[in-house]
């Protein structure tokens, strides 16, 4: 396969690589088992461009075999050939008629309508910012999880049920992405393994003075300049005419040589260089730090005595005339917030009649901007999400009800059933459901004052990954197909639960169907009544 063209531009004295990123991407495993679709049927036309073009090879064979025979032949004697008046008549019938026919047939084109096919299935490829897009999700999915590169690009993931593997190829493709993003500590790691993989003798288009070059630029602006100097070496000899390694190599042996002198000067140099050369790790926040714990399942354990407090029951809906007789199963998933579980609480048939409603609709989601109030989409939630309306379907409507029964709050005034597909590494990083009072205007447009409370379906198990966690005080639910969650956003007061910030941590294996319902302030004055207290 071809390189992209590298453009490159100077910085600190070195000349490096330079290319465009993109931003977007597919964020919904729902449409992309459309593409598995459109692959297939590209294949099936494929093959019969082949079969056309081996028919067409067959005849031209037949042919050459036939008059390969039959002019060597009148080769040996071309007068007693010729003296056979049938013979004559057939000379002339064939390089007046049937060396043309023969002519048509080469110049057939039997690729015309795989071409057609193409054209047609093209308009629904992914583009550059989806496969970047894809590309950064592994990224993300690296980071979240702790995986290290050999473990991705063998495909030894948990869970996984079709295992596949990157090539050198694939691993230098992550590696430039992370390196249009300036991130030159993912860009290290995936040039390297991509190295390993052509040392160890892997056969492919990557070449290992493109990796070298990428390489030892993002190590040296890590600070490991020693490091660098020995990639660039390692480089010219495989392209000693190299004209940026030979520059880039002039420029470390003058950096070295200034630093070997400022050392003299300084007491403190070895230590301090050893700080700088350390490769190191993005910083993030404590929240994300922690976040990422809850994430791979290593987050707070409850001790002994809170964890007696957590409960499983049959709930009635405190006496709901619907759930008397047959009250549903209802367990503690933390107490504080309070966190319940509601299990078997949606059938199959009623996630399927869900997702189907939903496919059609699916777009990128969006969250609200506090600054303009609007909904905008936003790079910390990568799913695709759509809106269902009661009177679209008895089945929402039925779904609706129920919440209404079990939570005991009028859904009349809550937003639309809001169900979403998380994608590729598709996650919702920490936030909050409910506006803030920096953010008045979050729900104004509604009407219907702020979220009170959310109701979260899971309408699909994970095979790995993508767990809801509330990082503020370290619990995880885990997703399980059939079940719903339910949690309070707001205080009887009417004033935010902060401790109910929470994300939908990145999908590492498998495919993340969910269903929400927000429910708001208006309605719930008698349902839920206001306390003295603000944090009551």
């Amino acid at each position: 396969m071809a390189f992209n063209k590298i453009w490159y531009t100077v910085a600190f004295g070195l000349l490096l690589p330079f290319s465009y990123a993109h931003t977007d991407f597919f964020t919904s495993i729902g449409h992309m088992t459309d593409l598995i679709n459109t692959e297939k049927d590209l294949v099936v036309s494929l093959k019969d461009y082949i079969k056309a073009e081996e028919s067409k090879l067959e005849q031209i064979k037949k042919w050459a075999e036939k008059l390969d025979q039959l002019t060597d032949t009148a080769t040996k004697d071309p007068e007693g050939f010729l003296g056979h008046p049938v013979n004559a008549f057939k000379l002339m019938k064939r390089l007046n008629t049937e060396w043309g026919e023969l002519e048509s047939l080469v110049l057939k084109d039997m690729s015309d309508g795989f071409i057609s096919n193409m054209t047609i299935q093209r308009q629904f490829f992914p583009n550059d910012e989806d496969q970047t897009g894809a590309a950064k999700a592994l990224l993300r999915l690296q980071d979240t999880y702790n995986l290290d590169t050999d473990t991705l690009s063998r495909g030894n993931l948990p869970g996984v049920k079709h295992k596949s593997f990157l090539t050198a190829e694939d691993c230098f493709e992550l590696g430039k992405i992370a390196y249009t993003e300036a991130d030159y500590y993912h860009t290290e790691l995936w040039m390297e393994q991509a190295l390993k993989q052509l040392d160890e003798g892997e056969v492919s288009s990557a070449d290992k003075v493109y990796i070298l070059d990428y390489l030892s630029y993002a190590v040296y602006q890590q600070g490991d300049l020693g490091k660098a100097m020995t990639l660039t070496k390692r480089l010219l000899e495989l392209d000693p005419e190299h004209q940026r390694a030979n520059g880039n190599m002039k420029y470390f042996e003058y950096i070295m040589a200034k630093e070997k002198e400022a050392n003299k000067s300084s007491t403190d140099s070895e230590d301090q260089m050893e700080k700088e050369t350390e490769v190191k790790k993005k910083d993030y926040l404590p929240e994300r730090r922690k976040y990422e714990m809850l994430c791979r399942g290593e987050g707070l354990k409850m001790t002994p005595r809170r964890q007696k407090r957590l409960f499983c029951r049959y709930y009635d809906g405190n006496r709901n005339p619907r759930y008397i007789l047959g009250p549903v199963k209802q367990e503690d998933e933390w107490d504080k917030p309070r966190i319940v579980r509601f299990l078997d609480i949606i059938s199959d048939e009623e996630i399927e009649t869900v997702k189907e409603l939903a496919k059609p609709r699916l777009s990128r989601a969006t969250v609200h901007d506090p600054e303009t109030g609007k909904l905008t989409t936003a790079h910390y939630r990568v799913s695709k999400s759509a809106w269902l309306s009661g009177y679209e379907s008895p089945v929402v409507s039925r779904i609706n009800t129920r919440i209404q029964d079990l939570t005991g709050l009028d859904v009349s005034t809550a937003e639309e059933l809001q169900v979403a597909n998380y994608g590729v590494g598709g996650q919702y990083e920490p936030h909050f459901d409910f506006g803030r009072k920096d953010e008045p205007d979050a729900f104004k447009e509604l009407g219907t004052g702020n979220r009170i409370a959310t109701w979260l379906f899971y309408m699909s198990d994970v095979s790995a990954g993508g767990a809801t966690v509330f990082p503020e005080v370290g619990a995880s639910v885990w997703p399980k197909k059939g079940t719903a969650v339910f949690w309070y956003n707001l205080f009887p007061s009417g004033e935010g639960d902060y401790s109910t910030r929470h994300a939908a941590c990145p999908v590492l294996v498998g495919n993340k169907w969910v269903s929400n319902k927000w429910l708001h302030e208006r309605g719930q004055e008698f349902r839920r009544p206001c306390t003295l207290s603000e944090l009551e």
